[in-house]
């Protein structure tokens, strides 16, 4: 018999807890210079939440970072100290900013070393091709847009399910072939309506699985038209 826990993924192979935080400060649109600490805390803890209902195994990195965030919440609520008449002690946030700064700075020169390889906040690889005139519009998904988006279909499974097959027998291998033919058969499959055909919480974790094995090995393309809309799985 196989288990959904027999199967899990290393994140630190795809990005990091400085990677997650700049996603959330992007997608909100937050002033990375004044960090709503308690904000992107729930949302930092959230997203581990969701990693760990997925399998995929935290690395201590992460944790760390969660750690780090509680403490500066826990400091952005005391009264602030007065180090001179009419000055403030330092912002419990300062370090993380420069650290979040760094960071970036850091991808966004990798970005430009490997020219068409776009990998400032954690955006997929594309490969070699060259985009059609329809994907043009499109973005790249990273790791983080497809953790929350799988999570979401997961809960809806766990809502819907009437019945689920104990016992059952199902492989990393059996998935990744089966999603590898239908992409043959079709240049393009939708995130969701490819995972709507799982017949248990088992089957829906290795087709997850599977698609971020084919996403590293530069098999796949993951495409979003805009943020929240449905991810597409595209042959490379």
């Amino acid at each position: 018999m196989t288990t959904g826990a027999d199967y899990q993924v290393e994140l630190e192979i795809f990005e990091g807890p400085l990677d997650l935080l700049l996603h959330l400060i992007k997608e909100q649109e937050l002033d990375i210079y004044d960090i709503p600490i308690a904000q992107i805390t729930d949302q930092y803890l959230r997203y581990l939440q969701m990693m760990k209902d997925l399998n995929i195994n935290i690395a201590g990195e992460f944790l760390v970072m969660a750690a780090t965030l509680i403490f500066i919440k826990s400091r952005m609520l005391l009264p602030v100290e007065v180090v001179e008449e009419g000055e403030e002690g330092e912002d419990p946030r300062q370090d993380l900013v420069s650290q979040l700064l760094e960071h970036e700075k850091f991808k966004k020169a990798a970005s430009l070393l490997h020219d068409r390889q776009v990998v400032a906040l954690s955006i997929w690889p594309r490969g070699d091709e060259e985009f059609e005139e329809e994907e043009k519009e499109a973005v790249s998904v990273n790791v983080f847009d497809l953790i929350r988006a799988f999570h979401r279909i997961v809960e809806r499974y766990q809502e819907n399910i009437v019945m689920e097959v104990q016992h059952e027998e199902v492989s990393l291998e059996q998935k990744l072939t089966e999603l590898r033919s239908l992409l043959m058969l079709q240049r393009e499959v939708l995130f969701s309506s490819f995972l709507r055909k799982a017949v248990s919480r088992l089957h829906l974790v290795i087709t997850f699985f599977a698609l971020l094995e084919m996403a590293r090995l530069g098999e796949v393309r993951l495409m979003q038209s805009m943020a929240f809309d449905d991810i597409r799985i595209v042959a490379c």
